[in-house]
């Protein structure tokens, strides 16, 4: 089968397309026929040797998977055999066949085409995660999201709107910004021509934002901490400035201000370095029916329509650095896929 390799961490470019076996399912897993595989911002982290998580080389990246189930290992019910699934991991995905845990694997319905479903296994429940059970975010609260043209700031736009928030969207340029509009946004700021921390004091009639979504880091940031209102609620997402932010403790203590670490991978189990004691093993279990609870609420909300699922391209493997180049260049609106 096709696959792209990563056989040193470096730039996007390294990556090999190659003729590789066929992998095989083992003990809880299933082997799926890729449809499309998401090309995200931690993906090329992971191809650079930057992210948190380092499969051993040589590996196929990709992360965010939807296709056909064909086969299943030992322990998983046959009835998967057939199923279209989203799902995400740590690797594999930028192949015609991986393989991946059941217990992660999404059912969607037939009017979800493959390359929308990409935003299901990391972007979705990503905002729903961390704007609903870190920072609990409530109907008529305002939230700020950054990079509110790519697809993580889509997906929180989406998300908080469906949760019932005013959402106010920061992006660069007209194109991103009527993305954010169509996403829903309430409010929009052009921070390249705008002043962004008085134009969000303006729209809250000087109070500020009670929860901030920041893909962006780095200025961003920054200005999310003087823009945010009292007992307000900042969430980290990501870095795509390419600067990770020093945190003022002592704004945080005047204005009671919570910066909350969210990372969706713990909840499915991604981050783990080891085999999980019984007592993870439970606490996994919990977290992932929430995840699955999760899961059928956002479906209902994408056949309701408030969730787009909104692709800006789809690519042959043999043109990955395109498609990480819009990453790389932040030009992105909406997911971008590969498809084997």
């Amino acid at each position: 089968m096709r696959a792209l390799v990563c056989h040193a961490y470096g730039p996007i470019e390294r990556l090999k397309l190659e003729d590789v076996a066929k992998p095989q399912p083992g003990p809880g897993e299933i082997l799926v026929k890729v449809g499309a595989a998401g090309v995200s911002f931690a993906a090329m982290l992971g191809i650079q040797g930057k992210h948190q998580n380092k499969p051993p080389l040589p590996f196929v990246p990709g992360n965010e998977i939807a296709g056909e189930v064909v086969a299943v290992g030992a322990g998983v019910d046959g009835a998967w055999i057939g199923r279209r699934i989203a799902t995400g991991g740590s690797r594999g995905g930028f192949a015609e066949y991986c393989t991946t845990l059941a217990a992660n694997a999404i059912a969607i319905p037939d009017a979800l085409p493959y390359a929308e479903a990409t935003n299901f296994p990391t972007l979705y429940p990503t905002a729903y995660g961390a704007l609903r059970w870190k920072a609990n975010v409530l109907p008529a609260e305002v939230l700020l999201v950054h990079g509110a043209g790519g697809g993580s700031g889509l997906t929180g736009i989406e998300v908080g709107k469906a949760m019932g928030a005013v959402v106010i969207a920061s992006a660069g340029g007209a194109d991103k910004l009527a993305a954010a509009k169509a996403a829903g946004a309430d409010h929009l700021i052009d921070y390249r021509t705008e002043d962004l921390r008085a134009r969000v004091l303006a729209l809250t009639e000087g109070r500020g934002a009670d929860v901030i979504y920041d893909p962006v880091g780095g200025e961003a940031f920054d200005i999310s901490l003087r823009c945010v209102a009292p007992e307000g609620r900042i969430i980290p997402m990501g870095f795509a400035s390419g600067a990770i932010p020093q945190i003022p403790a002592n704004i945080l203590l005047v204005k009671n201000v919570t910066v909350i670490g969210f990372y969706y991978g713990y909840w499915n189990g991604w981050g783990g370095k080891s085999e999980p004691t019984p007592q993870e093993a439970a606490a996994l279990a919990k977290r992932r029916a929430l995840v699955m609870a999760a899961q059928a609420e956002m479906m209902g909300w994408y056949g309701a329509g408030k969730l787009k699922a909104l692709v800006a391209g789809k690519y042959d493997l043999a043109d990955w650095v395109k498609a990480f180049k819009l990453i790389e260049a932040r030009t992105v609106v909406g997911k971008a896929v590969l498809v084997p």
